[in-house]
């Protein structure tokens, strides 16, 4: 015998409840998609238009308004002269239309072709202007002497002037010249080539730093706190001053404080423009090498500005590994180091993989340091440093945007192999 359907009241509940918790969600979905959502799709949107620093203004009409010649006496003829020109130097612009009412004391005589004259007022009509395109509209005028008494001009009262015209940046004209500009370039493998150099040491060489750091100050002794907060002063300090303090120190000319130590202690003759040259060549076993000198000290910089907050989450994950695995570990006789190896390290492991994927994300997208430092010079040219010099140095923003969508690409690549392969934090 066939068993009646239970009801499906729980179920329509359930489905209800979902229903609901979706459109609650509504304003998250909606905060996440315009803060960051919203600039990368305008990014990848950017970069595929020609546009310039230039096309982000609308091209617009353009007006100087002057009296030719200055009148003298009431009675005088003169011309109201209106310069008109189009502000774009590609886009033409239709419907354009003047509007201008002239100061009392001035009898406007015959209207110029194209306009129009009701009381005060003239009208023109322009139609379309095409790129560049610039004329004069002159309208003849009477002086009287209530002109010459008010000292109100035709340009203290601007004339008001319509028009449209198409934006490159809402238009629906795509190109790839920006990507095929980029890789095209003969610098954007030695850029790429830099900047995963420079990321990936200027990582390692802040979590080593924290690494060591955290390990020496996980024992107790006095004057710890101090020493924990003087280890905080390069990450918290403003980065305009470390970087100028670094600049000093390293000056190649007679201020540079390392440089005159240097010379002082005799290991080396002259001054090192640590910023300033690209490479110091080097023999090894009848090899000569080229050592990368102003990327190894913007490195350094890196490594010492950053380690701080490495060495924050190292040493707060190592408090929380209980000592009595270190005491029975002591008890059978392990050294220090085969302690830190064996215990230490595996412990470490999760939340040094989440540093080194947050540093490396951080480091490559890192602009201000070698900006400030080296200006992107002597072989210290990132592609964070190309996005500016496209963008802005060279007025090119689609250009710049499609560097910046490949910075994407590598981050997005990196992050999904490093999801895959990372090891977990087993604590």
């Amino acid at each position: 015998m066939t068993q009646p359907t239970p009801p499906t009241h729980r179920g329509s509940l359930e489905r209800r409840e979902a229903k609901l918790a979706y459109v609650m969600l509504i304003p998250t979905f909606l905060i996440v998609f315009s803060i960051v959502l919203g600039p990368l799709l305008a990014n990848f949107w950017i970069s595929t238009k020609p546009v310039e620093l230039g096309d982000l203004r609308s091209a617009r009409v353009m007006v100087n308004e002057s009296i030719r010649p200055r009148p003298a006496a009431a009675g005088d003829e003169v011309m109201v002269r209106y310069r008109v020109r189009n502000s774009s130097q590609t886009e033409p612009i239709t419907g354009a239309t003047l509007t201008d009412t002239l100061p009392a004391g001035l009898v406007i005589g015959a209207a110029p072709a194209g306009c129009s004259v009701s009381g005060q007022t003239v009208s023109c009509d322009f139609g379309t202007l095409d790129p560049k395109q610039r004329f004069d509209v002159m309208v003849p005028v009477t002086v009287q002497q209530a002109y010459l008494d008010n000292g109100i001009r035709p340009r203290d009262d601007k004339a008001v002037t319509t028009g449209r015209s198409q934006n490159v940046l809402t238009s629906l004209e795509f190109t790839t010249e920006n990507f095929r500009k980029v890789f095209d370039g003969a610098e954007f493998w030695t850029v790429l080539r830099v900047s995963l150099y420079y990321t990936i040491f200027g990582t390692v060489g802040a979590l080593v730093l924290g690494l060591f750091a955290a390990q020496l100050l996980n024992t107790a002794f006095k004057g710890r706190n101090i020493l924990r907060g003087l280890f905080l002063f390069p990450y918290v300090a403003p980065v305009i001053a470390v970087a100028f303090a670094w600049v000093l120190l390293l000056d190649a000319g007679p201020g540079g404080t390392f440089n005159a130590m240097l010379i002082q202690m005799g290991v080396t003759d002259g001054p090192i423009n640590f910023l300033g040259q690209r490479a110091v060549p080097f023999t090894v076993l009848g090899l000569t090498f080229e050592f990368p000198l102003a990327l190894t000290t913007v490195i350094a910089f890196e490594a010492w500005r950053y380690f701080p907050l490495s060495f924050l989450f190292i040493l707060a994950r190592m408090q929380s590994v209980g000592g009595e695995m270190y005491e029975a570990a002591e008890i059978d006789g392990a050294t220090p180091f085969q302690q830190f190896w064996s215990i230490s390290l595996p412990q470490l492991m999760g939340i040094l993989a989440v540093l080194f994927l947050l540093r490396f994300i951080w480091t490559f997208n890192k602009f201000d340091d070698i900006f400030l430092l080296t200006g992107g010079a002597a072989g210290t040219r990132t592609l964070t440093v190309d996005v500016y010099e496209q963008a802005f140095a060279l007025s090119n923003l689609g250009a710049g945007a499609a560097v910046a969508v490949v910075v994407f690409v590598v981050l997005l690549f990196f992050a999904l192999i490093f999801f895959k392969f990372s090891p977990q934090d087993d604590g």
